[in-house]
């Protein structure tokens, strides 16, 4: 059972995903002043360094975005996939200091770093994408397996793409009337002539563009046909979520409840869900544990077994234990909003048949994940690596602060 569950308490907008009463994602208002990602803003470049092929744009942050030089030039796809250049030109040959540039955020700033931007503008809306700028390319989603439907989404897109933008179709367009997605295109377009329109009127650098809120999120990233109900503690917000539903023709609008008793987070005991989401150790159901620690590099998950031992062989029991943790990392990944390289520490398997088990369980998980994420497989020092793409803050600099006491570490300096 899927439920979203909505909160409008202290004046911000918090929504909770849960699939049968465990929470898998947490969106909200927190973020607003540091969300950025997919923003587009007017910069000016500040500085070309040649020896490492980038700009760097004052685009009204506190730092300054960082501008590759393989993110000026148009982009490349394959399908949704975007294709590196093999050759690309010197930095100083396309940009110069002073110049004025229009950017949207990839990357949002980590620690000392800036955000990492690029040229080549997108719009994403719930069924298709909009690629500004790149009029040529027409792509659907590798995700959308039926020949017939990639065959039907493709003529489609061929009929009604606009000439002067490129389009990828989503994994949310399959079996989706044209009707629909050509209302979700036309909102685009929009959107696009309201962009260009702040583009001309924008004086000096700034933000012209964001859809960050968590109301639009969840219509364009979390909302699908498998909710079975979403309950919200606000009339006007379940009203409009209805009214929004319903222009799409989604028959969740009819799934949609208002709740007036307050506390709502507490009720359905979300905030202790979240409590639990920062700690380091994650208990699993058959005894064993997961240990997260983040570092600035990276995060690391150890896998322990604790108190499962299984039944019959050794080997099938570390299985058995793998596959659940397997599991259980593809959630906490994704409720911790975690990302960059995730290396995991699985209990070590003898046969290649299991690994290639544990990999296939944490590939067909991520597949529920809509940010990014790829296994890269085995190291040689028998560790599995992740990647996933950034997208907002974490639940842990969210939620929480660093200890005065210790600056974060956990562990204080013994008394003499």
């Amino acid at each position: 059972m899927k439920q979203i569950v909505i909160t409008t308490e202290n004046n911000q907008i918090t929504a909770a995903v849960l699939e049968d009463n465990r929470l898998v994602e947490v969106l909200d208002d927190t973020e607003r002043e540091s969300r950025h990602s997919g923003g587009i803003f007017k910069g000016k470049i500040v500085n070309v360094v040649p020896g490492i092929q980038a700009a760097f744009v004052d685009i009204g942050l506190n730092k300054n975005a960082f501008l590759y030089v393989a993110d000026v030039i148009q982009a490349v796809y394959e399908e949704e996939k975007k294709v590196l250049h093999s050759n690309l030109p010197s930095i100083e040959s396309l940009l110069k200091e002073g110049q004025e540039v229009i950017v949207q955020i990839m990357r949002e700033s980590v620690g000392d770093k800036g955000a990492r931007v690029t040229t080549n503008l997108s719009l994403p809306g719930r069924f298709v994408v909009l690629l500004l700028g790149n009029n040529h390319h027409l792509g659907v989603s590798r995700k959308i397996v039926n020949e017939k439907d990639r065959q039907r989404l493709y003529e489609w897109g061929e009929k009604d793409k606009p000439q002067d933008t490129g389009m990828i179709i989503r994994t949310l367009a399959e079996n989706v009337s044209e009707k629909e997605l050509s209302e979700d295109l036309e909102k685009l377009i929009q959107l696009k002539e309201e962009i260009r329109q702040n583009i001309e009127g924008k004086k000096g650098k700034g933000l012209l563009y964001s859809s960050n809120d968590p109301f639009s999120r969840l219509l364009r990233e979390v909302i699908d046909d498998d909710v079975d109900e979403i309950i919200i503690d606000d009339g006007d917000l379940a009203d409009r979520l209805r009214k929004r539903l319903q222009e799409i023709n989604s028959a969740v609008s009819n799934r949609v409840w208002t709740d007036l008793r307050g506390k709502l987070f507490e009720r359905y005991d979300l905030m202790n869900q979240i409590r639990y989401a920062v700690l380091p150790k994650v208990e699993l159901k058959n005894g064993g544990y997961l240990v997260i620690e983040r570092t600035e590099a990276l995060t690391s998950i150890d896998v322990n077994s604790g108190k499962y031992i299984g039944e019959k062989s050794l080997q099938g029991t570390m299985l058995v234990l793998n596959l659940e943790a397997a599991t259980e990392v593809s959630r906490q990944i994704k409720l911790r909003n975690l990302s960059g390289i995730i290396i995991v520490d699985f209990v070590d398997l003898e046969n290649k048949e299991d690994w290639e088990k544990v990999l296939a369980q944490l590939e067909t998980c991520f597949k529920q994940d809509k940010v990014k994420c790829r296994v890269m497989g085995l190291t040689k020092l028998g560790l599995v690596e992740l990647t996933r793409k950034k997208e907002g803050q974490t639940l842990e600099a969210r939620y929480t602060t660093k200890c005065g006491q210790c600056g974060g570490k956990g562990w204080s300096l013994k008394s003499n």
